[in-house]
């Protein structure tokens, strides 16, 4: 691999602005890597669509990715992955993805009251990968597991600090500090971003599992397997890129991790997801 492929970006696709969570930490272990990152706010959220649509989707935006020049595709998105990420490794034998599952195995090795809960979307618990999960690592643990319905959307609405998103988080939560759960598994990348409200509601006795920091130290052993680590000296680039309003990603890049670049739009025609010539806006 040239120096050329060394300086291409590393590229991450979600459904919306949940995989920022995953994208800060990456940024934060390598600072020398460009990123390209496609919101797909045109379909937001991908949690209760079935498995077929999100599959054509990754495909699509996967396909974007590969004529952005990617080196790797990491999916900070648990719905997606659980979906298609079998699927994309077999349709793009050329690309290393890299994705998410619920830590499932070391919240099963780190409760002492023996129950675990989990706050994932419909189509991730509903996933053969999370039954594999299940059966392989938390056989002798009790786990508690709930959708949250509507999480994603009050987190893509911007209320991560909001009432109603604290009273949803308390019926989501509440079933499962009764039970004496002691560990609660983040399964969406949504749902860091309401983090403290967690906390604030399970209180300092229960832990909260966010495996985001894991999948970056992931995205660097792999990268650094393949000699594709950008140089110490290399100038770094960002793009954002959303199916969706521009204005509104803006904001809520600014909300949730402080970016205040440029955004692009990318559009969805006939199956296929295509940038917007001249697109970019500024805020």
């Amino acid at each position: 691999m040239g120096a050329m492929r060394r300086t291409a970006p590393i590229a991450l696709f979600d459904s919306g602005v949940g995989g920022l969570s995953v994208l800060r930490h990456i940024r934060a272990q390598l600072p020398h890597e460009s990123v390209v990152y496609v919101a797909d706010q045109a379909h937001v959220p991908y949690g209760p669509r079935p498995m077929a649509e999100i599959v054509q989707l990754s495909r699509a935006i996967t396909r974007f990715l590969l004529s952005q020049q990617a080196k790797i595709v990491v999916i900070p998105c648990n719905t997606a992955s659980a979906a298609a990420l079998h699927d994309l490794r077999k349709q793009f034998p050329q690309m290393k993805f890299v994705g998410m599952e619920p830590a499932v195995k070391p919240a099963a090795q780190q409760t002492q009251s023996g129950k675990v809960g989990v706050l994932a979307t419909m189509q991730t618990l509903s996933s053969e990968r999370y039954a594999s999960l299940m059966h392989r690592f938390a056989g002798h643990v009790n786990v508690l597991d709930n959708p949250c319905v509507g999480l994603v959307d009050l987190i893509e609405a911007g209320a991560v600090n909001e009432p109603d998103t604290k009273h949803l988080l308390q019926s989501c939560l509440q079933p499962m500090l009764a039970a004496g759960v002691d560990t609660v598994v983040l399964g969406c990348t949504h749902y860091p971003f309401v983090s403290p409200l967690i906390a604030e509601i399970v209180g300092t006795a229960v832990t909260i599992i966010d495996p985001a920091p894991a999948v970056a130290r992931q995205t660097v052993r792999v990268l650094t397997q393949m000699q594709l680590l950008a140089p110490p000296d290399a100038v770094p680039t960002v793009r954002m890129v959303t199916t969706g309003e521009a204005k509104r990603f803006s904001r809520q890049l600014k909300q949730l991790i402080g970016y205040e670049g440029a955004v692009e739009t990318a559009v969805w025609q006939n199956g296929n997801l295509n940038s917007l010539p001249n697109s970019s806006i500024i805020p």
